[in-house]
């Protein structure tokens, strides 16, 4: 089976969830504000993504984030930012079994659809 985690009013999220009812694709969300979302679950992302490509440096969220806590970020820091802030996680993240993958292009549509059923 396959889920999809991230926030259920991101425009990224609401345009995948859709596509994958569309494709009649079966699917379980997970919305980490209703859902939750720990260090474990952070734990396996990163581990499967890395914490550089799951860290989203380009939103409003980041931004707003004091001087201190956007210098020297590593993965211990990252992942305790984004339990803390859970804006702050790259969106989607699509698991299958022990498989991760990672957003929504429109342009990898037809392999996201390829493993999401295969």
């Amino acid at each position: 089976m396959l889920t999809i985690y991230g926030i259920k009013n991101c425009d990224t999220v609401k345009k995948a969830r859709k596509w994958l009812e569309a494709e009649g694709v079966e699917h379980t969300f997970h919305d980490f504000r209703t859902d939750g979302l720990d260090d474990a679950l952070i734990a396996r992302f990163t581990d499967a993504l890395g914490w550089e490509a799951l860290l989203n440096t380009r939103g409003t969220t980041w931004r707003k984030l004091p001087e201190d806590d956007r210098t020297d970020v590593d993965a211990t820091k990252a992942a305790k930012l984004m339990v803390a802030h859970e804006a702050l996680i790259k969106r989607p993240v699509w698991q299958k079994g022990g498989e991760f993958r990672l957003g929504f292009a429109p342009k990898d549509q037809d392999e996201i659809k390829a493993w999401a059923k295969g």
